[in-house]
């Protein structure tokens, strides 16, 4: 599935914002004018590097399989993430989820980040969702979550250590038009703790963003939309002195498999970015060129 990850990636590579964005609209045209009204969303699982307000019902239970891929600091990078998840609805509107994750690091001549190429299990995580607001009752969908994690290699550079992270996320969707376009966005927070075995050399950051996704029903189990996603980077859990900022943007589409399972694809290209103190017009320090996620998931 890694390999699956990487191919869509490479073949996206040479493709620009403005076409994929065109494709998009240009799909969005040909669409059907109406949808039955029996079809509604379940924006749980329908975005790729975002997440809608919906949690699923009590009882339920999922298994997900969650490859990311992210490419491009200069030199030759790649990294890819394989994360195996558990999920169940204990309760009416509250999610939890369980997961274990293992990194693949190919890595030559990047800045301040040393060679290495070596397959490692990363870590284990927990997330945990609460559905304020649900957009049939209320005027749109509101979801709080929080993910926790701890791992023993970092994702970014593949140096071993310990780390400690969060990710909160406030969560909002409305369908725009009623089972037809749905619209949704999230506000995050992301304090991070680091401490690496060579040197015992420690470090602390923080990113905030905002992104913004939308997705039109092509066919009944088909879906396609795009997302935008912003970041700013911080040194210090608290905003402390800013490092640099990114916008990425690219195309996601979600395929409803069977009844119990599902797909999605989503890819990412930083249209524009800053690190602090740079005239430049990418942030390749902070952040990657190109990330790319294939999310599988089965009902059981």
């Amino acid at each position: 599935m890694a390999n699956a990850v990487e191919a869509v990636v490479v073949f996206a590579m040479p493709i620009g914002a403005h076409t994929i964005w065109t494709a998009i609209a240009f799909g969005v045209a040909l669409a059907p004018a109406c949808v039955s009204a029996e079809e509604s969303f379940d924006t749980e699982h329908i975005f790729g590097f975002m997440i809608g307000t919906d949690v699923g019902n009590p009882g339920e239970r999922e298994f997900q399989t969650q490859t990311t891929g992210r490419f491009g600091k200069g030199g030759t990078y790649r990294a890819l993430q394989q994360e195996v998840e558990i999920e169940v609805v204990p309760l009416p509107n509250f999610r939890i989820e369980v997961g274990g994750t293992a990194t693949l690091h190919d890595i030559t001549g990047v800045p301040d980040i040393d060679d290495r190429r070596q397959f490692n299990f990363q870590g284990a995580s927990l997330d945990l969702r609460y559905r304020l607001l649900d957009r049939e009752r209320a005027p749109f969908g509101l979801t709080v979550a929080a993910e926790l994690h701890g791992d023993r290699i970092d994702e970014t550079s593949g140096a071993k250590g310990r780390m400690y992270g969060s990710e909160f996320t406030l969560a909002f969707d409305r369908e725009l038009v009623p089972n037809f376009v749905i619209g949704a966005l999230n506000l995050i927070y992301q304090p991070e703790w680091a401490r690496f075995e060579v040197a015992g050399l420690s470090e602390k950051s923080s990113t905030i963003g905002a992104a913004f996704g939308g997705l039109v029903r092509v066919r009944p189990n088909f879906l396609l939309g795009g997302e935008m996603r912003y970041f700013r980077q911080y040194e210090g859990i608290g905003l402390g002195e800013f490092s640099g900022q990114a916008l990425f943007v690219g195309p996601t589409a979600y395929f409803q498999l069977s009844e119990k399972s599902r797909l999605t694809l989503s890819w990412s290209m930083q249209a524009w970015g800053r690190p602090a103190g740079s005239g430049g017009n990418l942030d390749l320090v902070n952040f990657e060129r190109h990330q790319a996620r294939l999310v599988f998931g089965v009902n059981f």
